[in-house]
């Protein structure tokens, strides 16, 4: 097993905060010499999906970049599914704090190919759209009105449920940043039938009363400033009997789910996790 100090330096290196030179020589340290460095890197390289799951031109499917009314004028979005004509349950994918980039159009493509019509919004719309540079959007975000976002969010939800190849059903699927927004859409939207937060941000305890929807909440085991909230939250959600299901993934760090970033990626936890969100979402959103 690859030491976690170094699939952490290797994150640091591969999101160009570190030169190639200074990763090697830290990675030396860690790992007891030049040598063992150099044996170690094709494991570092290796440890993480770093192309595409799904090719942006799979012939199964139909992606495209849209556009759809918002209370404030216009958001865009990635927009996949599968290629005909049924009606089918949709689902909002909600992007990390890096914004709308190509690892989450392609975790809207994999939703797709489950028989979903999928649409993953671009919470940075107003700002002109997520930036490429990942360290440029975690900022622009920081600057979004919530209240706002979240209205604009409510607005896809209803977007989906009248689309002509709905079925009416709405999901929510959220990472990170977007999982907050996915619990904060549950309270906020009566549209949204099913949520998935991926280490959200729980809503306010007060506000669990109006949520509707069944919740499957996935928790990473060493993410303890998230993980504060959810004692309090269990207890709200018993209390107001929200339908829910909470699973704890121990020795994982916040991003388990996310493929690009080597340092938090937990390939085990992510592939388990996609399973139950596929079964939930396909028992709540397809019956």
């Amino acid at each position: 097993m690859v030491d976690r100090r170094a699939t952490e330096l290797y994150g640091q290196y591969s999101q160009k905060k570190i030169s190639r030179r200074q990763f090697l020589e830290k990675l030396a340290i860690i790992v007891g010499g030049v040598a063992a460095a150099y044996a170690v890197l094709p494991l570092l390289e290796n440890s993480v999906v770093q192309a595409e799951i799904i090719r942006k031109d799979d012939a199964r499917l139909v992606a495209q970049l849209v556009k759809f009314p918002t209370g404030s004028g216009q958001m865009s979005g990635y927009q996949a599914q599968p290629k005909n004509l049924a009606k089918m349950p949709a689902i909002i994918v909600v992007h990390e704090n890096r914004g709308l980039n190509p690892h989450v159009e392609d975790v809207a493509r994999r939703f797709a190919l489950e028989g979903f019509l999928v649409l993953a919004p671009d919470a940075l719309s107003s700002m002109g759209g997520s930036p490429a540079d990942s360290e440029q959007a975690i900022g622009m975000i920081k600057n979004l009105n919530m209240e706002e976002t979240i209205k604009n969010f409510a607005a896809a939800a209803a977007y989906l449920k009248t689309h002509p190849q709905s079925t009416g059903k709405v999901g929510v699927v959220g990472f990170c940043w977007g999982g907050a927004v996915a619990n904060s859409l549950a309270v906020q939207s009566t549209d949204i039938n099913a949520a998935v937060p991926y280490y959200g941000k729980q809503p306010p305890t007060e506000d669990v009363v109006k949520i509707k929807a069944a919740l499957l909440l996935h928790y990473a085991g060493l993410d303890e400033r998230i993980n504060q909230g959810i004692p309090a939250l269990k207890e709200a959600l018993v209390k107001n009997g929200v339908e829910h299901e909470l699973y704890m993934y121990e020795g994982t760090e916040h991003a388990f789910n996310n493929d690009t970033n080597p340092a938090r990626y937990n390939k085990e936890a992510a592939e388990l996790a996609w399973k139950r969100t596929i079964d939930f979402l396909t028992r709540k959103l397809k019956i």
